[in-house]
């Protein structure tokens, strides 16, 4: 990623319908079915390059109280909150770039659908560790959603790293180790509005308390 990847997803948010982007989910069933499981409507969730999906609706119904939406693009922040209308007041919104932000308070559980991925630079990568290791609070979870190895190589024109969860779980033990326990993790297609078929890993971490 580069410094003008804020630019390159507002132009991407901004010239296009969220509907007809490649990554658009009409409903987050797995995102939402990993996160309930893991925590509760108290809890404080992050979503972590959030965008304009509809999680935070499905989570706001679902009776969560304590959301915050992470994304470095302007664009796709605004079309979420125009989306929730009202209920937009209920959701904190941060604009900033994960290879850069730190957490100012503790989160129970930190969800990534697709941003991990696109950090192929290796001090990126471990600032983005080290933040999640330091915003989870003890026995916390991290939900991690990449590209598996037979998923694309690019996204949005951008380079990828592909994961499967054994890979996930060494890179993390590379910057944190004994920080974090896979829990689960498995595997699922997404398919993309123009019908496209990629192909995701997922993975359950839980923060140990030791570290």
């Amino acid at each position: 990623m580069t410094e003008s990847t804020t630019e390159h997803w507002n132009t991407r948010y901004g010239h296009n319908a969220p509907e007809g982007l490649s990554w658009f989910e009409a409903s987050p069933d797995l995102s939402l079915d990993l996160i309930l499981g893991r925590s509760g409507p108290s809890d404080a969730v992050i979503d972590i390059g959030g965008g304009a999906a509809r999680l935070p609706d499905a989570l706001l119904a679902a009776g969560y109280s304590d959301l915050s939406v992470l994304d470095m693009s302007d664009e796709a922040l605004a079309l979420s909150r125009a989306r929730l209308g009202a209920a937009a007041q209920k959701v904190a919104w941060i604009t900033a770039d994960i290879r850069k932000w730190r957490a100012e308070r503790p989160y129970n559980l930190w969800h990534d659908r697709a941003v991990f991925h696109f950090l192929t630079d290796r001090d990126d990568q471990q600032h983005y560790i080290e933040t999640m290791r330091q915003a989870i609070a003890p026995d916390g979870h991290a939900v991690i959603l990449t590209f598996s190895r037979a998923g694309p190589m690019t996204c949005s024109g951008l380079p990828v790293q592909r994961y499967d969860p054994l890979d996930l779980v060494i890179r993390l033990e590379e910057v944190a180790p004994e920080a974090f326990k896979l829990e689960t993790s498995g595997f699922a297609d997404h398919v993309t509005p123009g019908g496209a078929v990629q192909s995701f890993q997922w993975s359950v971490l839980r923060r140990l308390d030791r570290v």
